[in-house]
């Protein structure tokens, strides 16, 4: 499975953006998705994740309420709503697979993504 993740940009504290992770490869559907995001300094941290069938979704406490992840089998593609951005927010943020588990507090994942840049200023 190979991972593109897209939508990350500059924006300014309480404004939206969503992040798309494009898969490619067989069998994207029976696959966990997660988002991870490392901020400047700081180890990687767990977002957000959702089981293959929708069946279990997970949030870091830091991100409930604001942030949304969401995923479409026919489009191979995960999503992350992330509304009410706060410069805390800012980080390089992945998209990760795995075939077994959805979230994984060792952040172990089959596969990852490139990555891409949120950045909200104050």
């Amino acid at each position: 499975v190979q991972l593109q993740a897209s939508g990350g940009g500059v924006v300014q504290a309480g404004d939206s953006l969503r992040l798309s992770c494009a898969a490619s490869g067989r069998s994207f559907s029976r696959y966990g998705m997660a988002w991870v995001r490392q901020a400047p300094g700081k180890e990687r941290e767990f977002v957000a994740s959702i089981t293959w069938n929708n069946n279990r979704i997970d949030y870091a406490d830091s991100v409930k309420g604001r942030f949304t992840i969401s995923r479409d089998n026919a489009k191979n593609t995960v999503y992350l709503q992330m509304n009410s951005l706060k410069p805390e927010d800012t980080a390089i943020y992945y998209c990760a697979a795995d075939a077994v588990f959805s979230r994984r507090s060792d952040l172990k994942y089959d596969y990852w993504g490139q990555g891409t840049q949120v950045t909200v200023s104050s």
